[in-house]
């Protein structure tokens, strides 16, 4: 059973202040099959950001008349579309009563009918969400005596999508008592990634893969950093690293192709392109 993160989470009352929902109706959804929501130390509801997004969509199907079975189909495919991390506040949800479907904003939807009864933007939900999040940050901090590193990092993976300043406070109080915790490690570098902040972002990278070596997605972050820093050669060796835990990374591959052919070696470039497109067709 997961242990339930002390601060974590949104409460009844916070999700149907933000939904525009009565506290009732955000337990009718619960108790309709819509979602399920991990409970608290006392055995109360505590809502995810991801829930909040399911439970968005669940709101306007529900006001579009779409019959319950079909948002419980409905929002078990949109579960499995939906990004985890903090690409999620780029998503844009959009439904025409038979279909939901998840956007990142690159690509236009044209639902069959012609007409959205649902639309809109995850980012606009996590701005409604921070000040509940930063609400959540503040109390812990309160009572920071009682939290581990591992309610700290819990912590921070809930607050990165509405409150990533908050989320890199939380991963570093981690590291403060766990200098070795390799997902806050991973997490934080990201974030510092997202500021631009790359050498900052190596050296997390870095530590996450001495504290876990092998780790594909610590491999592959840790070539996009050195990318990006245009340490080309150092790029590929992390590449190959994240390859060498695991050889179906297509992204991986994706990105050795366009290092190669920063480098002008078209022969490796078209290879791993190659690679790219059989592992990612194969998967369609």
């Amino acid at each position: 059973m997961e242990r339930p993160t002390p601060f974590g989470g949104y409460s009844t009352r916070d999700v149907a202040a933000m939904l525009g929902l009565s506290p009732a109706q955000v337990r009718s959804y619960v108790q309709a099959g819509f979602l399920s929501p991990p409970r608290g130390s006392r055995g109360e509801l505590r809502f995810t950001f991801q829930d909040l997004v399911l439970l968005r969509t669940a709101k306007g199907l529900v006001a579009a008349h779409v019959p319950s079975r079909r948002v419980r189909q409905a929002l078990a495919r949109l579960k499995h579309q939906l990004p985890s991390g903090r690409p999620l506040t780029a998503v844009r949800i959009q439904a025409d009563g038979r279909r939901v479907i998840a956007r990142d904003g690159r690509e236009v939807w044209n639902p069959e009918s012609g007409q959205a009864l649902l639309d809109f933007e995850v980012g606009d939900l996590a701005r409604e969400a921070a000040p509940f999040a930063r609400r959540a940050a503040e109390a812990a901090r309160d009572h920071e005596a009682e939290l581990g590193a591992e309610d700290w990092y819990e912590l921070g993976c809930e607050l990165e999508a509405t409150a990533p300043e908050e989320a890199m406070d939380a991963y570093r109080r981690a590291l403060g008592l766990d200098p070795v915790h390799p997902d806050a490690h991973l997490n934080l570098g990201r974030l510092y990634h997202e500021r631009g902040e790359l050498r900052k972002a190596e050296e997390h990278y870095r530590q996450a893969l001495a504290a876990r070596p092998g780790d594909a997605t610590a491999a592959f972050d840790l070539g996009v950093a050195l990318e990006d820093l245009g340490r080309l050669p150092e790029a590929i060796g992390a590449y190959e690293a994240a390859l060498a835990a695991d050889p179906e990374y297509a992204d991986a591959h994706f990105n050795l192709a366009g290092v190669y052919e920063q480098l002008d070696q078209r022969g490796e470039a078209l290879r791993h392109l190659k690679t790219y497109k059989n592992l990612t067709e194969g998967r369609r």
